[in-house]
């Protein structure tokens, strides 16, 4: 069977098996290539809100309130995700990103750094 195309910025629901159950995420790093580990970053959606400050409140049809909590960030598997559910439009990824650049203390030297 074969992978599915994984992109960043789409929400997914995922089967993080110990990390959490089957749950919904957001795709966060670049795709893969075909000779790389079939590795995606996620963000995982809980409903379990606790008001934290890396704790991203958005909302989306394909998701119940809650939030996308950057503190659990993770590596997952590309035969993990189980369906796609949508995509965050570029305001709202901006938003994750910005979290995600706190939670891990990065100072950033350009906003369009890709990786060759």
């Amino acid at each position: 069977m074969p992978l599915p195309r994984i992109q960043r910025g789409e929400l997914w629901l995922v089967d993080l098996g110990y990390l959490g159950k089957v749950r919904p995420v957001l795709v966060a790093s670049v795709p893969f290539l075909d000779h790389e580990r079939a590795l995606c970053i996620v963000v995982p959606h809980t409903t379990s809100v606790i008001n934290t400050r890396f704790e991203i409140i958005l909302t989306h049809p394909a998701l119940k309130a809650g939030a996308f909590d950057v503190q659990q960030t993770a590596a997952v598997q590309a035969v993990k995700f189980v369906r796609r559910l949508g995509a965050l439009s570029a305001e709202q990824m901006a938003t994750v990103e910005q979290a995600l650049v706190q939670v891990l203390g990065l100072k950033l030297a350009q906003t369009d750094v890709r990786p060759t």
